[in-house]
Protein backbone atom coordinates (compact mmCIF):
# COMPACT_ATOMS: atom_id res chain seq x y z
CA UNK A 1 0.00 0.00 0.00
CA UNK A 2 1.45 3.29 -0.62
CA UNK A 3 2.43 6.26 1.64
CA UNK A 4 -0.81 8.57 0.33
CA UNK A 5 -3.48 5.95 1.07
CA UNK A 6 -2.17 5.32 4.77
CA UNK A 7 -1.45 9.45 5.23
CA UNK A 8 -5.46 9.59 3.90
CA UNK A 9 -6.74 7.09 7.40
CA UNK A 10 -6.55 7.45 11.11
CA UNK A 11 -5.61 4.79 13.63
CA UNK A 12 -7.35 3.73 16.46
CA UNK A 13 -6.32 1.26 19.33
CA UNK A 14 -8.98 -0.24 21.94
CA UNK A 15 -6.61 -1.45 25.03
CA UNK A 16 -9.33 -1.18 27.86
CA UNK A 17 -9.63 -4.48 28.67
CA UNK A 18 -8.78 -6.10 32.02
CA UNK A 19 -7.30 -9.32 30.56
CA UNK A 20 -9.09 -11.52 33.07
CA UNK A 21 -8.38 -14.79 31.18
CA UNK A 22 -4.77 -13.83 31.16
CA UNK A 23 -4.78 -12.90 34.37
CA UNK A 24 -6.00 -16.14 36.18
CA UNK A 25 -3.64 -18.15 33.88
CA UNK A 26 -1.32 -16.61 35.96
CA UNK A 27 -0.01 -13.59 33.60
CA UNK A 28 0.62 -10.33 35.46
CA UNK A 29 1.74 -8.05 32.84
CA UNK A 30 -1.15 -5.33 31.53
CA UNK A 31 -2.79 -6.99 28.63
CA UNK A 32 -1.09 -4.55 26.24
CA UNK A 33 2.18 -5.38 27.30
CA UNK A 34 2.10 -9.29 27.48
CA UNK A 35 5.06 -10.43 24.89
CA UNK A 36 4.34 -12.21 21.60
CA UNK A 37 7.35 -13.42 20.33
CA UNK A 38 9.49 -10.99 22.04
CA UNK A 39 7.38 -8.24 21.53
CA UNK A 40 4.60 -6.28 23.63
CA UNK A 41 0.75 -6.95 21.79
CA UNK A 42 0.79 -3.13 21.89
CA UNK A 43 3.88 -2.77 20.31
CA UNK A 44 2.88 -4.98 17.78
CA UNK A 45 -0.53 -3.25 16.71
CA UNK A 46 1.58 0.04 16.58
CA UNK A 47 4.19 -1.82 14.46
CA UNK A 48 1.66 -2.82 11.73
CA UNK A 49 0.06 1.09 11.94
CA UNK A 50 3.47 2.38 11.36
CA UNK A 51 4.13 -0.88 8.27
CA UNK A 52 0.55 0.82 7.04
CA UNK A 53 1.72 4.36 7.04
CA UNK A 54 -0.60 5.37 9.76
CA UNK A 55 1.20 8.11 12.06
CA UNK A 56 -2.29 9.58 13.89
CA UNK A 57 -3.33 6.83 16.19
CA UNK A 58 -6.08 7.33 19.19
CA UNK A 59 -5.56 4.59 21.95
CA UNK A 60 -7.58 4.08 24.79
CA UNK A 61 -6.18 2.05 28.01
CA UNK A 62 -7.53 0.96 31.30
CA UNK A 63 -6.54 3.32 34.45
CA UNK A 64 -5.72 0.61 35.95
CA UNK A 65 -2.30 0.05 33.89
CA UNK A 66 0.02 3.07 34.05
CA UNK A 67 2.39 0.72 33.42
CA UNK A 68 1.16 1.08 29.54
CA UNK A 69 1.29 4.90 29.57
CA UNK A 70 4.87 5.27 30.24
CA UNK A 71 5.90 2.56 28.09
CA UNK A 72 3.77 4.59 25.34
CA UNK A 73 5.83 7.92 26.31
CA UNK A 74 8.79 6.09 25.66
CA UNK A 75 8.56 3.73 22.42
CA UNK A 76 5.52 6.07 20.08
CA UNK A 77 7.60 9.11 20.27
CA UNK A 78 7.65 9.32 16.34
CA UNK A 79 3.60 8.79 16.48
CA UNK A 80 0.79 11.37 17.08
CA UNK A 81 -0.69 9.87 19.69
CA UNK A 82 -4.31 10.92 21.02
CA UNK A 83 -4.38 8.64 24.53
CA UNK A 84 -7.29 8.20 26.64
CA UNK A 85 -6.82 6.81 30.13
CA UNK A 86 -10.25 5.53 31.39
CA UNK A 87 -11.97 2.72 32.61
CA UNK A 88 -14.82 2.00 30.66
CA UNK A 89 -18.07 0.09 31.31
CA UNK A 90 -18.19 -1.79 28.34
CA UNK A 91 -16.13 -2.74 24.87
CA UNK A 92 -18.58 -0.58 23.39
CA UNK A 93 -17.90 2.11 25.08
CA UNK A 94 -14.01 2.37 25.17
CA UNK A 95 -14.75 1.85 20.89
CA UNK A 96 -17.74 4.86 21.37
CA UNK A 97 -14.69 6.92 22.74
CA UNK A 98 -11.70 6.33 20.25
CA UNK A 99 -14.04 6.11 17.27
CA UNK A 100 -15.26 9.94 18.47
CA UNK A 101 -11.59 10.59 18.34
CA UNK A 102 -11.52 9.72 14.50
CA UNK A 103 -14.69 11.08 13.28
CA UNK A 104 -14.35 13.31 10.46
CA UNK A 105 -11.64 10.71 8.16
CA UNK A 106 -11.64 7.33 7.42
CA UNK A 107 -10.43 5.48 10.01
CA UNK A 108 -8.99 1.75 11.16
CA UNK A 109 -9.73 0.63 14.62
CA UNK A 110 -7.73 -2.72 16.04
CA UNK A 111 -8.27 -4.23 19.25
CA UNK A 112 -5.15 -4.70 21.05
CA UNK A 113 -4.87 -8.17 21.13
CA UNK A 114 -5.63 -8.91 17.90
CA UNK A 115 -2.48 -9.98 16.80
CA UNK A 116 -1.78 -9.82 13.15
CA UNK A 117 1.45 -9.68 10.74
CA UNK A 118 2.23 -6.86 9.02
CA UNK A 119 1.60 -8.32 5.15
CA UNK A 120 -2.54 -9.18 7.09
CA UNK A 121 -2.74 -5.81 8.28
CA UNK A 122 -1.18 -3.60 5.60
CA UNK A 123 -3.75 -5.81 3.22
CA UNK A 124 -6.84 -4.71 5.71
CA UNK A 125 -6.00 -1.08 5.35
CA UNK A 126 -5.42 -1.31 1.54
CA UNK A 127 -8.69 -2.67 1.54
CA UNK A 128 -10.50 -0.26 4.00
CA UNK A 129 -9.24 2.44 2.30
CA UNK A 130 -10.59 1.21 -1.44
CA UNK A 131 -13.92 0.87 0.62
CA UNK A 132 -17.25 3.32 -1.05
CA UNK A 133 -17.72 6.36 1.25
CA UNK A 134 -20.42 5.35 3.43
CA UNK A 135 -19.40 1.17 3.95
CA UNK A 136 -17.82 0.01 7.29
CA UNK A 137 -15.23 -2.69 6.78
CA UNK A 138 -15.08 -5.77 9.20
CA UNK A 139 -12.38 -8.00 9.31
CA UNK A 140 -13.17 -11.46 9.55
CA UNK A 141 -11.72 -15.06 9.89
CA UNK A 142 -12.23 -18.78 9.34
CA UNK A 143 -9.88 -19.29 12.06
CA UNK A 144 -12.29 -20.04 15.43
CA UNK A 145 -9.98 -19.35 18.60
CA UNK A 146 -12.29 -18.06 21.03
CA UNK A 147 -15.01 -19.98 23.07
CA UNK A 148 -18.01 -17.53 21.94
CA UNK A 149 -16.39 -16.41 18.74
CA UNK A 150 -19.11 -13.48 16.48
CA UNK A 151 -19.78 -15.16 13.62
CA UNK A 152 -20.65 -13.61 10.54
CA UNK A 153 -22.71 -14.21 6.91
CA UNK A 154 -20.61 -12.97 4.25
CA UNK A 155 -22.41 -12.95 0.87
CA UNK A 156 -20.51 -14.69 -1.76
CA UNK A 157 -20.67 -12.48 -4.47
CA UNK A 158 -20.33 -8.75 -2.71
CA UNK A 159 -18.20 -9.94 0.67
CA UNK A 160 -21.27 -7.88 2.36
CA UNK A 161 -21.89 -8.60 6.04
CA UNK A 162 -25.71 -10.08 5.75
CA UNK A 163 -25.74 -11.14 9.29
CA UNK A 164 -24.01 -10.83 12.15
CA UNK A 165 -24.25 -12.58 15.99
CA UNK A 166 -25.64 -16.05 14.98
CA UNK A 167 -24.76 -19.77 16.02
CA UNK A 168 -22.56 -19.84 13.51
CA UNK A 169 -21.79 -18.44 10.17
CA UNK A 170 -19.21 -17.93 7.42
CA UNK A 171 -16.74 -16.49 9.13
CA UNK A 172 -16.22 -14.95 12.43
CA UNK A 173 -14.69 -11.54 13.45
CA UNK A 174 -11.18 -10.50 13.50
CA UNK A 175 -10.80 -7.10 15.86
CA UNK A 176 -10.35 -4.80 13.22
CA UNK A 177 -12.53 -2.34 11.58
CA UNK A 178 -12.70 -0.29 9.13
CA UNK A 179 -15.22 3.11 9.73
CA UNK A 180 -16.30 5.82 7.39
CA UNK A 181 -15.68 9.46 8.16
CA UNK A 182 -19.21 9.72 9.42
CA UNK A 183 -19.68 6.86 11.38
CA UNK A 184 -23.15 6.46 13.11
CA UNK A 185 -22.38 5.99 16.80
CA UNK A 186 -25.72 7.68 18.30
CA UNK A 187 -24.77 9.70 21.35
CA UNK A 188 -27.88 8.24 23.36
CA UNK A 189 -26.63 4.84 22.51
CA UNK A 190 -26.59 2.22 25.72
CA UNK A 191 -25.11 -0.77 24.07
CA UNK A 192 -23.81 -3.51 26.54
CA UNK A 193 -21.11 -5.30 24.29
CA UNK A 194 -19.26 -3.95 21.23
CA UNK A 195 -20.92 -7.12 19.43
CA UNK A 196 -24.52 -5.89 20.35
CA UNK A 197 -23.39 -2.23 18.39
CA UNK A 198 -22.10 -4.08 15.52
CA UNK A 199 -25.54 -5.97 15.46
CA UNK A 200 -26.94 -2.67 15.18
CA UNK A 201 -25.21 -1.34 12.45
CA UNK A 202 -25.53 -4.80 10.05
CA UNK A 203 -29.00 -4.72 11.31
CA UNK A 204 -30.14 -0.72 10.44
CA UNK A 205 -29.18 -1.64 6.69
CA UNK A 206 -25.39 0.47 6.39
CA UNK A 207 -22.98 -1.50 3.90
CA UNK A 208 -20.58 -3.58 5.88
CA UNK A 209 -18.10 -4.97 3.88
CA UNK A 210 -16.10 -8.23 5.36
CA UNK A 211 -12.49 -8.44 4.78
CA UNK A 212 -10.56 -11.43 5.12
CA UNK A 213 -7.73 -11.41 8.08
CA UNK A 214 -5.81 -15.18 7.89
CA UNK A 215 -4.04 -14.76 10.10
CA UNK A 216 -5.35 -13.26 13.08
CA UNK A 217 -4.84 -14.29 16.48
CA UNK A 218 -7.45 -13.10 19.49
CA UNK A 219 -4.96 -13.08 22.36
CA UNK A 220 -7.23 -13.50 25.11
CA UNK A 221 -5.42 -17.27 26.61
CA UNK A 222 -1.73 -18.27 26.79
CA UNK A 223 -2.58 -20.96 24.43
CA UNK A 224 -3.19 -18.02 21.82
CA UNK A 225 0.22 -16.64 22.89
CA UNK A 226 1.88 -20.20 21.60
CA UNK A 227 0.08 -20.05 18.72
CA UNK A 228 0.74 -16.53 17.74
CA UNK A 229 4.28 -17.16 18.25
CA UNK A 230 3.95 -20.33 16.00
CA UNK A 231 2.81 -18.47 13.19
CA UNK A 232 4.87 -15.76 13.79
CA UNK A 233 8.03 -18.51 13.64
CA UNK A 234 6.68 -19.67 10.77
CA UNK A 235 6.53 -16.41 8.91
CA UNK A 236 10.18 -16.11 9.96
CA UNK A 237 11.20 -19.34 8.10
CA UNK A 238 9.41 -18.52 5.22
CA UNK A 239 11.21 -15.10 4.46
Amino acid sequence: MSTAAGAALRGGIIAAGEGSRLRAAGVTLPKPLVTVAGRPLLQHVLDNFRAAAIARIAIILNESSPQCVGWLDANARDLAIDLVVKTTASSFESFRIVAARLAGARAVISTVDAWIPNNGFASFVAAAAALPADAWGLGVTTRVDDEKPLWVDLDPASGRVTALGGASGTAVTAGLYALPAAAAVPPDASFARLRDYLGWVVASGRPVIGIPVPDVVDVDRTSDIAAAETIAASLMSDA
